[in-house]
């Protein structure tokens, strides 16, 4: 069972996030966190020291499962595999991590001002090695000649977008939030375009 240490700790973070979300980096402030969150100001400061520092830890909590979401590539030897099970993570972050996702996505539009340079290399080594192993598989004949970048940006799109966009999708489909059957049926579906424009005929 979780602490009242842990319970607290994971309540803040988990309020920081909708409201950077909502606000932004500069237009939040510390009392807004504590109010939501339905603790006293003090204890905000008394888990995370400054709004940088809550802010890096919102960063950070979905950077972890991000860099995570990777692992298929060096898991799974055949493409196939490899990018289905891609996917599946990329939007189970998206579900799981819908706030903490937004707060990523706008943090990149606006030219990651806040982004920790380690955080920015770490993904930044993460992308290079997936590109690379696309690129082995399709000197192997394994996929088609596609670009690797574009491929990953195309996923990238397509997956987060049911965090990004929530609204949207919410509207369009006549629902007040979206629930699993949801999440796999547009998994399967972007897993289907993928791999029939990538792997060979």
């Amino acid at each position: 069972m979780a602490s009242i240490r842990e319970r607290n700790r994971a309540t803040i973070l988990t309020v920081a996030s909708e409201v950077f979300a909502d606000k932004g980096f500069a237009a939040t402030k510390i009392i807004d966190i504590a109010n939501k969150a339905g603790l006293p100001k003090p204890n905000v400061y008394y888990y995370f020291k400054s709004k940088e520092i809550l802010y890096r830890s919102v960063l950070e909590s979905v950077v972890e499962p991000l860099l995570a979401s990777s692992e298929p590539f060096e898991i799974y030897q055949d493409p196939e595999t490899a990018l289905r099970e891609y996917i599946k993570a990329k939007i189970t972050i998206s579900q799981n991590y819908p706030s903490a996702s937004k707060v990523f996505a706008s943090e990149i539009m606006h030219g990651a001002p806040h982004l920790p340079e380690d955080i920015t290399e770490r993904l930044m080594e993460q992308t290079r090695a997936s590109v690379a192993r696309i690129e082995q598989w399709i000197a192997d004949g394994q996929m088609q000649a596609v670009d690797p970048k574009h491929l990953l940006f195309t996923i990238w799109a397509s997956t987060q977008t049911y965090a990004d966009f929530d609204w949207q999708i919410t509207a369009v489909t006549g629902k007040e939030k979206l629930d699993q059957e949801d999440y796999d049926t547009a998994a399967e579906l972007i897993t289907r375009l993928v791999l029939a424009g990538t792997l060979p005929g």
